[in-house]
């Protein structure tokens, strides 16, 4: 199983920026997609969740600006990032729990980071 995450990089204030991620190779069924997000001298933080009946969870800062969603055909989870800010800055990270197969138990998966940098 792989995780590719795109659509990072640079913004000014106030503008918009969309991350998404596929996963890929041997999926049996996909639970829980969410995006993290790690700011320099900070812990991962969780940035927003969908689960598999489109359940929503967002972090306090970033509700009524972010929108997770996710398309179960496509195995695909994107974050619509608007009215960004300078401290939105960070490495945002993918995270999907996925079975395998059917006779495997699900587990997290992490996509590689990819950098999201707000300038004032």
């Amino acid at each position: 199983v792989q995780l590719q995450a795109s659509g990072g990089g640079l913004v000014q204030a106030g503008g918009s920026l969309r991350l998404s991620c596929v996963a890929s190779g041997s999926i049996f069924s996909i639970n829980d997609m969410g995006w993290y997000r790690q700011a320099p001298g900070k812990q991962r933080a969780l940035v927003a969740v969908i689960t598999s009946d489109n359940k929503i969870n967002y972090a306090d800062d970033v509700k009524g600006r972010f929108t997770i969603a996710r398309d179960n055909a496509k195995n695909t989870v994107d974050l619509q990032m608007n009215s960004l800010k300078s401290e939105d800055t960070a490495v945002y990270y993918c995270n999907v729990n996925i079975q395998p197969s059917p006779l495997w138990r699900s587990s997290e998966y992490w996509g590689r980071g990819t950098q999201v940098t707000v300038s004032s």
